[in-house]
């Protein structure tokens, strides 16, 4: 059965936070696909917004969500990517369903400050995390009930997985690819996008 991963977009979201991601999901569907033709998608990855008006990432990239936080498929795996949060972190209703989808869903991960939304819905209280290096003091100020982590690449805390700045995104889902799948598929989609995968935290 083809795993939902749903991708959060919003407002200022870093264009690598959630690309990367996308990027990575998408082609570990293509390896595995090569290697057994008459199988399903292993990961069915797509979009969603507050709502399904365009949104504007950093440096102007325009996206359309495929779905909104209210109508969007079941999700296996939830992404909520980093970039200029403030804006997302005081919408309730957006923070309530980033808890709701926790409940739910069996994995969550942040991309950069997307764990300032996770911290924010409440569902890092206790755990170790991390985020942008330029952002972990900021973490632990707003947040003092977190165990903030520096210069790793990712922390895996199980149903919730939080990863440094940008381009540690793809780091991280490669890690989910072999949590959700396999070490093989990770690093054949690692290899893939020619990406030196960093496979300890």
């Amino acid at each position: 059965m083809s795993l939902n991963v749903g991708i959060y977009v919003f407002d200022e979201v870093e264009v690598l936070d959630f690309a990367g991601p996308y990027e990575v999901f998408t082609t570990a569907t293509r390896m595995q696909q090569r290697s057994d033709a008459g199988a399903q998608p292993l990961f069915t990855v797509f979009t969603i917004g507050r709502t399904t008006a365009p949104i504007k990432a950093r440096a102007g990239l325009k996206i359309d969500p495929d779905h909104d936080i209210h109508g969007h498929p079941p999700l296996d795996c939830l992404i909520v990517p980093g970039g200029v949060v403030t804006a997302e972190l005081e919408k309730p209703d957006v923070i309530r369903w980033i808890d709701q989808q926790a409940a739910l869903t069996p994995v969550v991960a942040s991309v950069c400050t997307g764990a300032f939304l996770l911290a924010k819905a409440g569902k890092l209280d206790g755990l170790r995390a991390t985020t942008h290096w330029e952002d972990i003091d900021e973490l632990k100020a707003m947040f003092p009930t977190l165990e903030v982590v520096s210069n790793v690449r990712w922390v895996d805390q199980g149903a919730l997985v939080t990863s440094a700045g940008i381009c540690a995104g793809i780091d991280m889902s490669l890690h989910l690819v072999e949590r959700l799948h396999s070490g093989a598929l990770a690093e054949r989609t690692a290899r893939q996008m020619d990406f030196d995968w960093t496979q300890n935290p």
